[in-house]
């Protein structure tokens, strides 16, 4: 009779005591998430503070928009958990396992072909995960953002979209599998260092070829137009010496109103991307009720609806060159860099994790609170150096006005619990963001 975990063999005593982890993780997310939501339902005025830079309404829809986020993450996130607690316990995965040993054995292999095997075995694990996963984001998109005026999916665009993910994912997490699996079996005492070298080439090469190759097969990139907001944009990234070749814009009207913008590539190769909803000239969501709506046959074909919007989203280009002197500010102050680097030195330091984290939906920050923590302190230092390097190039005001625009059109609640702020916020709340740009002249 078995009277504690303690007198369990070894390798179950380690399977419980992950599996409780997993659940005081859980459990410590949950209760962030709980004193969120009080914030959420109660405070339901706009505080005197934030009365000069957002009006009611829009404070309203922030409010309701995160409060239906907040309950939708609570319900999968605790359907996730419970889901992975059920597999590791009836033994999902050594009859997953054994499921594709059966497959690998019916075209001929045996069992020392044990990376085949491995790799029918992550593709029915992913499989299974996208499968699972699929009512999820299916309420998400089109019952929470639809509700809030944010999805221009049809059915049918997700459908084909979520088919070309997974196609695109098997085709890079295949072969690289592979070759891993392949580097750790003949790799000897020091299988882990020529891994890590691996998985550091692999990730540097997908940064490297992600924008060019693998994003537009799910979105549109067209170049900027010549004109004053593209030469203002090469101007200023030849000020501070960024070795810019090409500013893109991209179609993300088509599955969201949500807005961004980054930059990607090494060396002196550097490209801008905008999405078309950031820019208030250019988003097709900014024509209101002189843009037709779609046929009802788009949805059967698989296009994206375009809803008439009355509402102006994005930003001017004054705002817009300011958006952009943040986002340069994380790459002359070396953010970029410091980030990579960071990541591989965890990934180097808990490389014997990161196999069966690979083959879930998580993240090994999510197995690492602490780290996570730590990484989002980082980040939001970063934030505010970037908003100082703006601010340091003329662009305080610009940045001010940019910073609400976006909070309004993304509906960013600006209340937030101390705790769940100072744990998940990896970008400065908007006030502490205001304040930190100092006091600027709005017109």
């Amino acid at each position: 009779m078995v009277e504690s975990i303690f007198d369990l063999p070894v390798e179950k005593q380690i399977f419980y005591a992950v599996l409780g982890f997993s659940w005081t993780v859980y459990v410590w997310e949950a209760y962030l998430s709980y004193r969120q939501r009080r914030i959420y339902r109660s405070t339901t005025h706009v505080p005197q503070e934030l009365g000069k830079i957002m009006d009611s309404e829009t404070f309203e829809k922030s409010r309701l928009y995160q409060l239906d986020k907040s309950n939708f993450s609570f319900w999968s996130g605790l359907y996730s958990e419970t889901e992975g607690t059920l597999i590791l316990l009836l033994g999902g995965i050594p009859f997953l396992w054994g499921v594709a040993g059966s497959v690998t054995a019916r075209f001929g292999f045996g069992s020392e072909y044990e990376i085949t095997q491995s790799l029918i075995f992550l593709m029915l694990a992913t499989l299974f995960s996208a499968l699972t996963g699929l009512p999820w984001s299916l309420y998400n998109t089109f019952v929470i953002e639809e509700k809030h005026g944010f999805n221009q999916q049809t059915i049918g665009f997700f459908l084909k979209d979520a088919v070309k993910k997974f196609v695109v994912t098997q085709c890079i997490l295949l072969p690289v599998t592979s070759l891993l699996l392949y580097i750790i079996k003949i790799g000897g005492d020091y299988f882990f260092i020529y891994a890590w070298l691996f998985t550091l080439a692999v990730s540097l090469v997908l940064v490297t070829i992600y924008a060019d190759y693998i994003a537009p097969l799910f979105d549109k990139f067209t170049p900027l137009p010549e004109g004053e907001l593209k030469t203002d944009i090469e101007a200023m990234a030849k000020s501070i010496s960024f070795p810019l070749t090409k500013v893109y814009v991209v179609e993300g009207s088509k599955r969201s109103s949500h807005s961004n913008a980054y930059f990607y590539g090494f060396f002196k190769n550097k490209r801008i991307v905008l999405f078309d909803t950031l820019l208030e000239d250019y988003s097709p969501l900014n024509k209101g009720e002189s843009q037709p709506e779609q046929p009802e046959s788009n949805e059967a074909s698989g296009e994206s609806k375009a809803k008439p919007k009355n509402k102006k989203q994005g930003c001017n280009n004054p705002e817009i060159l300011a958006v952009l002197g943040h986002e340069l500010g994380h790459w002359k102050l070396g953010h970029t860099v410091k980030n990579i680097v960071i990541s591989q030195v965890i990934n180097y330091e808990f490389f014997p994790v990161l196999l069966p984290v690979c083959c879930s939906d998580r993240t090994l920050d999510d197995y690492l609170p602490l780290l996570s923590f730590c990484l989002t302190v980082l980040s939001r230092r970063f934030e505010f150096q970037a908003d100082a390097f703006a601010r340091g190039m003329g662009k305080a005001s610009e940045l001010y006005s940019a910073l609400i625009k976006l909070n309004k059109d993304n509906l960013g609640f600006p209340v937030a619990d101390w705790l769940f702020s100072m744990w998940h916020y990896s970008h400065p709340p908007l006030l502490e963001r205001l304040r930190a740009l100092g006091n600027v002249k709005q017109d």
